[in-house]
């Protein structure tokens, strides 16, 4: 008799086609072939994965339905990972899309108002869903070494990646990110090095490091791999559309910080109502960005009618936004003003506030990014910006306790008293 382990399956199940067809520029349209790329020749502007619309028009509701419940169900619609067995992931995806009822009562939102959840993933936040991507496309550009700079919640997934696939990693982050995301980045055992300086700063070194003979090995997910990982925030999208019934929410409301998660949403979107898999909203929808005031230059070139994005050097607790010089920002920007959406920006307390209202409302503790978008959301409310009659997604992108310090000294015990009935009596709580 054949042992169990020994035993090999009688039929496979058949590998999509890899629907990816070339690089694209963003900017000026020049194609280049699938390689490790990220800035056109031509015009130096960003490169992304262009498809073939013959292939994305095969796919299926079914097919889809038919997949695993993480990411990889959308591997007919993305640039690499077709095959299970050339995966670099911890299976990310499918995170909840919670009904946010008492959070849209606390705001005056009278339509269905969710909240997707990404901080449900492996390392808690979406960051997971990029980084499988570029990972997997990394493996089979023949890379040996997984790198990227990072505000947080990217170094713990590069690392936690590496960790799992036995790959050794270098990860990049500015000297003073906070000590959650230091430690569940640290803990996977591969290098880590802290840079006296921003994130900016710490992505220029990157992105010279990587001309380097020295690191001509090494993927960065966020530098020479980088159209492929944004692929990978189009499965926000997709996931949303699909929990939803295969509808496209009216409004969404998302975190900024290079602009890029927005743009991929959106464009996720877009191809789900081209080939078919669900039809637009009769208004179309309404692309919403959130920032923090402490790095807003997106959202003020907005405000100022401008296409100029100005850097500016970040403040302020939501470090995970932090990105100064935002690489998607000009995208960020077409693709608000195209849907008839809006960007606005919170201070620090009001981030804070919307941390806590999000978690009163609705038992998800956000990292600082989930409370900036909670209160750029209300903000919009009361400023008439979205409309309260429009079904609405917002995207809570990383785990609270990653950041806890920012509300730390605002939460606590709201009782302290002796182990006793008379204590207990004493404080209120029997009557």
């Amino acid at each position: 008799m054949t042992s169990i382990i020994d035993a090999t399956p009688t039929h496979t199940t058949p590998v999509a086609p890899n629907p990816a067809r070339v690089l694209v520029c963003r900017g000026c349209g020049t194609e280049y072939p699938l390689a490790a790329q990220h800035a056109c020749y031509e015009c130096f502007g960003p490169l992304e994965v262009g498809y073939d619309p013959a292939l994305l028009a095969r796919v299926t509701r079914a097919d889809i339905e038919a997949g695993p419940r993480n990411l990889w169900r959308y591997a007919p619609l993305l640039p690499t990972g077709q095959d299970p067995a050339t995966r670099i992931t911890l299976d990310p995806g499918f995170t909840p899309l919670i009904p946010a009822t008492a959070l849209a009562a606390d705001l005056g939102i009278r339509a269905p108002l969710w909240v997707k959840d990404d901080s449900a993933n492996p390392t808690h936040s979406f960051k997971d869903r990029v980084v499988s991507v570029a990972l997997t496309a990394a493996r089979g550009l023949g890379f040996s070494r997984f790198a990227c700079a990072s505000t947080g919640n990217l170094a713990n997934s590069v690392a936690a990646h590496a960790a799992r696939a036995g790959v050794p990693s270098i990860v990049f982050i500015p000297g003073d990110l906070e000590q959650g995301k230091v430690v569940t980045t640290a803990v996977y055992g591969g290098d880590l090095v802290a840079i006296d300086g921003s994130y900016d700063d710490v992505n220029r070194l990157c992105g010279e490091l990587v001309e380097t003979d020295e690191f001509e090995d090494t993927a960065f997910v966020n530098v020479n791999v980088r159209p492929y990982y944004a692929e990978g925030s189009k499965t926000l999208g997709y996931e949303v559309a699909e929990q939803l019934g295969w509808r496209i929410p009216e409004q969404v409301v998302i975190p900024m910080a290079s602009g890029e998660l927005l743009t991929k949403i959106d464009k996720a979107f877009s191809e789900l109502v081209e080939i078919g898999l669900v039809e637009a909203p009769a208004n179309g929808w309404r692309v919403f960005g959130a920032q923090s005031a402490g790095c807003n230059p997106i959202a003020t070139a907005l405000h100022a009618g401008t296409d100029v994005i100005t850097p500016v050097r970040p403040t302020g607790i939501a470090k995970s936004l932090n990105i100064g010089d935002p690489a998607a920002g000009l995208y960020a920007l077409e693709a608000v003003r195209r849907t008839g959406g809006w960007m606005e920006y919170v201070d620090d307390d009001e981030i804070r506030d919307g941390i806590r209202r999000l978690a009163r409302t609705t038992g998800v503790f956000a990292e600082t990014a989930g409370g900036v978008t909670v209160a750029v959301l209300a903000k919009l409310v009361a400023s008439g910006r979205l409309d309260p009659d429009a079904e609405t997604v917002v995207y809570n992108t990383g785990e609270g306790l990653k950041t806890i310090d920012a509300v730390a000294a605002q939460v606590g015990p709201t009782y302290r008293m002796k182990p006793s009935l008379r204590a207990a009596r004493d404080a209120g709580l029997l009557g």
